[in-house]
């Protein structure tokens, strides 16, 4: 059998990511107790580059927010959205009507579609204790066909997630944590109707893994063609082959062989990210990712007449309550609650 590793390379906030997928963030945020408004302590925000702040400082950022830390309203169109809450909560408002808040393990599928602007913030919700907050947001693209379907989000829960035990032969356990695809006969829930994951032909898989001190695990051969990237981002070290691998690295591998992996002496973290390729021209400017840049410019034009459905908040960066409880309001009125 020929080594299964194409590249390793150290992972910085930003994955680098293949296509299907275009881009994955990866944030880790030790924030601090909230205040009324959910957000740090004013003296917090002191020596920070408020509404681009991107360096960590005392383990934490705001990103683009002010007074809470996250994302304010911004435009998408082309391309679907998977963000998976490990720790924390992130509370959703979009220009539909539609929001709401996930976390400890939820994930949202959201399809941008033809246009749609979100805000995304992160709610300091406990006033007595801090606040992590740890998830990846992974961008998958949109096929031609699909760029322009209606805007669509659907919330996966984290008690619905399935979540598959392997024992090896040492009794040594890993856990797989399917948020797309499949594993041996076990399918993950429905992604967004739209989606290049929804066709079993495509073979996106999108998991979690989780592995004890010294256990193996192998990822399944799946096909010569697909793009597959295995993102080590907690632990020590692990083994692939006679190859010692340390965490806080991106492994490529390939796509058609069994790839075995060893791990070391502590719990390892994986996201592993891989689909067949979307046979087409990607032109990606900010927010938007279409096929051609006269298409670029035209998303541009359609936001700036449209707001893609105007901002229906009072504020551009929502948040919901102090409390934490998990939910979701639909643009068609359907309202869950976990």
């Amino acid at each position: 059998m020929t080594n299964p590793i194409v590249k390793i390379e150290k992972l910085d906030f930003m994955f680098e990511t293949e296509n299907p997928f275009l881009f994955c963030a990866h944030h880790k945020d030790a924030y601090p107790k909230g205040n009324d408004e959910l957000g740090p302590p004013a003296s917090a925000l002191l020596g920070r580059n408020i509404g681009n702040d991107f360096e960590i400082k005392d383990g934490w950022r705001m990103y683009h927010g002010k007074k809470v830390p996250g994302f304010p309203a911004h435009p998408h169109r082309g391309f679907e959205t998977v963000t998976i809450v490990l720790e924390g909560f992130v509370d959703h408002s979009d220009s539909h009507g539609a929001y709401g808040r996930y976390g400890n393990g939820d994930v949202q599928w959201m399809t941008a579609g033809s246009g749609l602007q979100h805000s995304e913030m992160f709610p300091l919700v406990y006033k007595d204790k801090d606040n992590p907050l740890h998830l990846f947001q992974v961008w998958l693209n949109l096929p031609k066909k699909d760029k322009f379907t209606k805007p669509y989000y659907k919330m996966l829960w984290a008690e619905d997630i399935p979540v598959i035990e392997e024992i090896d032969s040492n009794g040594k356990k890993a856990n797989i944590r399917l948020i797309a695809g499949k594993y041996k006969e076990v399918e993950s829930l429905d992604p967004a109707p739209a989606s290049w994951a929804n066709d079993d032909k495509n073979n996106v898989n999108i998991w979690l893994i989780k592995m004890e001190p010294e256990a193996v695990f192998n990822i399944p051969a799946v096909s010569s063609t697909i793009t597959r990237n295995l993102y080590y981002y907690e632990g020590d070290n692990i083994e692939i082959g006679n190859t010692t691998i340390d965490f806080n690295n991106r492994i490529k591998l390939q796509g058609d062989q069994d790839v075995s992996i060893k791990n070391g002496n502590e719990e390892s973290n994986f996201l592993l990210l891989e689909g067949e390729p979307i046979d087409e021209p990607v032109v990606a400017r900010g927010p938007f990712v279409m096929n051609t840049m006269e298409e670029i410019r035209e998303a541009y034009m359609d936001f700036q007449e449209t707001g893609f459905g105007g901002w229906p908040w009072e504020r551009t960066d929502p948040v919901h309550s102090n409390e934490e409880t998990r939910f979701a309001k639909y643009s068609d009125g359907t309202y869950e609650k976990r």
